[in-house]
């Protein structure tokens, strides 16, 4: 089954809010060994000028892939998720993603194109915060695989 060509500039409407919490950003900072204490110590956060714990720029992943799964679950946009390859990720930050944010991201659907036998789908997930304000964008291209 190919993907549906149809998604091509077509947004979802803002996923659930998800809450990002202290442990979540230790946890995340660990993952990838990043050891600066405004990650781990709320005194050093706040003593950099942070209302609370910063995360990892690359923290936005989490927020931007849950944004981005809505395609990907989309039983209309016709992807077999088991042919799905990850291509590319960027983010671009507008501020610091801190404990206590809640999170909602808005999915575009960029871009839409055969490769070589495949189709590759470019998503825009514009990750806002509680005021709307935006806080991250998401570029992210995957490559659903042709037939064998």
């Amino acid at each position: 089954m190919a993907v549906n060509e149809n998604f091509l500039g077509r947004s979802y409407p803002p996923t659930p809010p998800f809450a990002v919490g202290r442990e979540h950003i230790r946890d995340f900072a660990e993952a990838v060994g990043a050891s600066d204490p405004v990650h781990h110590d709320l005194e050093a956060a706040r003593a950099a000028g942070y209302t609370d714990l910063v995360a990892p720029p690359t923290f936005a992943v989490i927020p931007g892939q849950r944004t981005d799964r809505q395609f990907v679950a989309d039983p209309e946009a016709g992807v077999d998720y088991t042919r799905v390859v990850h291509g590319e990720q960027r983010f671009t930050h507008h501020r610091p993603i801190v404990a206590g944010d809640e999170l909602r991201g808005i999915l575009h659907i960029d871009s839409v194109r055969a490769a070589g036998g495949h189709q590759m789908v470019t998503m825009r997930s514009e990750i806002i915060d509680a005021d709307d304000q935006p806080v991250s964008t998401s570029r992210s291209t995957i490559v659903i695989r042709g037939g064998e």
